[in-house]
């Protein structure tokens, strides 16, 4: 017991005592897990033996251990960074057992000492300081064994891997770098919106967030119920359009935040029915895991094991909400998990796969003590009866509320009829009369106050009360009368246009992108926007964020397509898709070219690629990734269908002979590849539906299994779009029509074979043989596994026994440097000087290789040798 650490145990035992806590632990064993126990912990103590308290200097104020402090050993061993940083708080003791600060008392001298960030000593996510930046906080740090110093930054950066002592610091790098690639991609395939951003968004649109709008819930009866009693598990707030919904989701969201800090997660989604991103309920699901794993880095191992076998498809194909469900399952009941608040606002507003949705929300909320959920919707019958079944529930009505809500609204109206009158230069009397007439005719609803002041803003004050009587009660009536406002002006055509492409695209578009799609524009003025001059005519229907057009509300869309269907589609939605469809051949005609971004090489990968300025796909983004989806919706109205479009020498026949592979190159730079597979198979039913010309069949049956065959490689690499070629059928159309922008100088030997094999696709991602494959019961799902499957069971072993013999570990691995032709690391790669030039598909990966000068050749594993020349006039 005189031993100098069972002073530390005693010293812990005692402050845990003072500081009421029941248990205590000293440092832990476990790698992997040991950066989650700090997370956990109530706080951390840190005893350091070697500052002392016994003495201060002469001159008084400043303490003798603050210099003993910063030359402390803590802050110089490898594994103390992850005590640093993990728990939530952190406080330093000196030999004396006086307390010297915390984590946050001290951040100004630990970050001197240190070098890490202020914010990260402060518990900012990790995830948001860069990886170079992580790697350098341990670099003048030191551990008695050379691979800890990368195993200690495995909490960093929420990653796992087995330790191998003996392998070597390079080796343990190196192995380290390659987790966090998986972190990254499987984070980056994860995202299809930021829903943080989408909050600011909503917010700055409709002008700023008020307290006073939103503080009633909070002392709410209902709202208090749900957030007290820990067997309320769902609360739903219903309401009618324009009542605050969405503000009020935002402002509970802001108060939890405040509330909960670091002991409880907090994800929340904003569905947004005229954006095909956030409408499904994959998309919910995939917005509130990617906050979650932000949040709580560990949990993305429930992606990880999944998203390393497939890839970007697990989020993407037809069995996604399948896959995403079960994870998110799983994710409920990780017992790290901490106490868990989901928040979804315009459940109404997820018009695809709905109801699983919200059977998915009951299923969870009745199965996990950890989970609390808040929703709001519209007063619709089929979500109440859905809900209906969830054991323990709050429902809130604002309509039961209304006493609460119209004093928010009156907040509300004050607030903007205040800043109305500064800015207009209103006198008292005005003012008062404005306040007056918005308070009578508001009917408890913001929007309708948000519009009405949004028209008095672009008003002139004189003779402003009359014009305010023009502004009746109601929201539908108020929209009634903005289209008569519209339809009576001299730019009314190209309003109406603008409308109705807004509100038949799949998700909101640019100010560009609408210019493109627009037939009738014609600006003589050079310093103004047409555009942008003809959204502000709109009415206040359509509002525009940081360049992005959006519907005000989701009620301003509805209200076009019942109620003003006949003047903003006088020829019916299906005209205005053609109008889409072909406004989108012509940009992308117009734009498209080989190397549009100029990136020079061949092997350069989509994650190193910035958008340029300016942007020559500005224009064309939502072109490139839906012309065919408004083709499919012309082509459905069996009366205005034109054969001649899908005809041989037709729009879409020229198009695909002329710009496929550089429509190819753009989908990838857009990250839309996916997309693309699916849009292609849209193309090919709809060109063997409506009976096309054999010739525009062909072409298009051909650019189909062009795009699935080479998709990984056209998705990593845009320009690989033109490599691809190479290993391409000799016969095929696409190599045909696009001969000239085959590499110069590659020569492959033997050629490919004349027409597509039968091999309808390949999947990649096992990084070892595959031991079994089968096919579900359905026919809908292939499933195959390696020598071992890992399941919720435990880890099953496939193959019966295995002779492999364990390879032999190197001390240290680096980076080949190859002058002339050779193959990458991963022998993906056909390289050049050590630059990627050529990915090989998957059948073409080398089980033995050769070099001999400009030719490299390459044994496959089916018994097949092919080779490839390299002339050195191409470089």
């Amino acid at each position: 017991m005189d031993k100098p650490g069972y002073e530390k145990i005693r010293f812990c035992a005692e402050q845990a005592r003072q500081d009421g806590l029941e248990y205590f632990w000293i440092d832990s064993c476990s790698i992997n897990s040991m950066f989650r126990w700090y997370r956990n912990a109530d706080r951390c103590y840190v005893y350091l033996s070697d500052v002392s308290t016994a003495k201060r200097k002469v001159n008084g104020d400043v303490c003798e251990w603050e210099a003993a402090f910063r030359r402390s050993r803590w802050f110089t061993r490898g594994w103390t960074l992850q005590e640093l940083l993990a728990p939530r708080v952190v406080e330093f003791f000196s030999r004396q057992r006086k307390r010297l600060g915390d984590t946050c008392s001290l951040r100004e001298q630990i970050h001197e000492i240190t070098g890490i960030p202020e914010a990260a000593l402060q518990g900012e996510l990790l995830s948001q300081f860069t990886v170079n930046d992580r790697l350098s906080w341990i670099e003048h740090r030191k551990t008695k064994r050379e691979e800890d110093k990368a195993y200690s930054l495995l909490g960093v950066f929420g990653v796992y891997m087995p330790p191998i002592y003996g392998e070597g610091i390079g080796r343990a790098f190196d192995r380290l770098r390659d987790e966090i690639k998986k972190l990254e991609e499987c984070t980056r395939d994860l995202h299809i919106t930021d829903p943080r951003r989408d909050k600011a968004r909503i917010e700055a649109t409709k002008g700023g967030l008020l307290e006073d709008s939103y503080r009633w819930i909070l002392e709410n009866p209902d709202f208090r119920r749900w957030q007290e009693e820990s067997q309320n598990r769902l609360l739903w707030i219903k309401g009618d359009p324009g009542k605050g919904k969405t503000m009020l989701l935002c402002g509970i969201i802001n108060e939890l935040n405040e509330a909960l800090a670091k002991t409880s997660l907090l994800s929340y989604f904003f569905c947004q029915a005229t954006d095909s991103r956030i409408n499904s309920a994959t998309a919910v699901l995939r917005g509130l895991l990617l906050i979650l794993v932000r949040q709580q880095p560990s949990l993305i191992s429930h992606l990880r094991e999944k998203h390393d076998q497939t890839g970007k498809a697990l989020f993407e194909d037809a069995n996604a909400w399948v896959a995403l469900s079960d994870i998110f399952a799983s994710v409920v009941r990780d017992p790290s998990l901490k106490i868990t608040y989901l928040i979804i606002d315009a459940l109404d507003e997820c018009v695809i796969d709905l109801p699983k949705l919200l059977d998915f929300i009951v299923q969870t909320s009745s199965a996990s003590s950890r989970i609390k959920w808040i929703m709001s919707s519209r007063n619709w019958p089929s979500i109440e009866e859905s809900l209906e079944r969830a054991g323990d529930k709050v429902r809130l009505s604002l309509e039961l509320n209304a006493d609460s809500v119209s004093a928010a609204v009156r907040s509300y109206i004050t607030h903007k009829v205040s800043r109305l009158a500064q800015d207009k230069k209103y006198n008292d009397q005005t003012k008062q009369a404005v306040l007056d007439y918005l308070y009578t005719n508001a009917n408890d609803t913001f929007l309708w106050a948000a519009l009405v002041c949004q028209n008095l803003g672009k008003m002139s004050r004189l003779n402003i009360i009359m014009k305010l009587k023009t502004f009746p009660s109601g929201l539908d009536c108020l929209y009634k009368r903005m289209i008569q406002n519209i339809n009576d002006s001299e730019d009314a055509n190209l309003c109406k246009q603008a409308l109705a492409i807004v509100a038949i695209v799949y998700r909101p578009i640019t100010l560009q992108e609408l210019a493109s799609l627009m037939e009738e524009l014609d600006s003589t003025d050079e310093d103004s926007d047409p555009v942008q001059e003809i959204v502000s005519l709109c009415g206040s229907l359509l509002t525009i964020r940081d360049g992005v057009i959006y519907f005000v509300h989701q009620s301003a869309k509805d209200f076009l397509l019942k109620e003003a269907y006949r003047l903003i589609f006088p020829s019916g939605r299906e005209v205005v898709h053609y109008t889409v469809f072909s406004r989108s051949l012509l940009v992308m005609s117009d734009t498209l070219r080989r190397d549009v971004y100029r990136l020079g090489t061949l092997g350069c990968p989509i994650e190193q690629i910035e958008q340029p300025k300016p942007d020559p796909l500005v224009a064309s983004r939502y072109s490139c990734i839906y012309w065919i989806d408004h083709l499919c919706d012309w082509s459905s109205d069996s009366l205005r269908y034109d054969a001649r479009v899908l005809a041989s020498g037709g729009i879409v026949d020229v198009f695909v002979r002329k710009k496929y592979l550089y429509w190819l190159e753009a989908v990838s730079l857009c990250k839309s590849m996916s997309k693309g597979v699916v849009s292609m198979a849209k193309l090919e039913a709809i060109t063997e539906k409506q009976a096309a010309t054999s010739l525009t069949m062909e072409v298009v049956r051909d650019a189909r299994r062009f795009i699935m065959y080479h998709k990984s490689a056209i998705e990593s690499n845009p320009l690989q779009a033109y490599g691809a070629l190479l290993f391409s059928p000799t016969r095929s159309v696409i190599r045909a029509l696009f001969k000239d922008d085959e590499p110069q100088g590659i020569v492959i030997k033997p050629g490919m074979q004349d027409q597509w094999s039968n091999c309808l696709q390949t999947l990649e991602g096992h990084s070892s043989d595959v031991y079994s494959v089968a096919f579900s019961h359905d026919s809908t799902r292939l499933a195959s596994a390696g020598q071992y499957l890992h399941t919720d069971g435990g880890v099953i072993s496939v193959s019966i026994q295995s002779t492999t013999t364990p390879a032999t570990i190197r001390a240290e691995t680096r980076t080949a440097q190859y002058q002339g032709i050779a193959l990458d690391a991963t022998s993906t790669w056909i390289t050049y000087n050590s630059q990627n030039l050529l990915r090989l598909p998957s059948e073409y990966r080398p089980f033995c290789s050769q070099v001999l000068g400009n030719v490299i050749a390459i044994g496959v594993g089916n018994g097949r040798v092919w080779m490839c020349k390299v002339q050195h006039s191409m470089f």
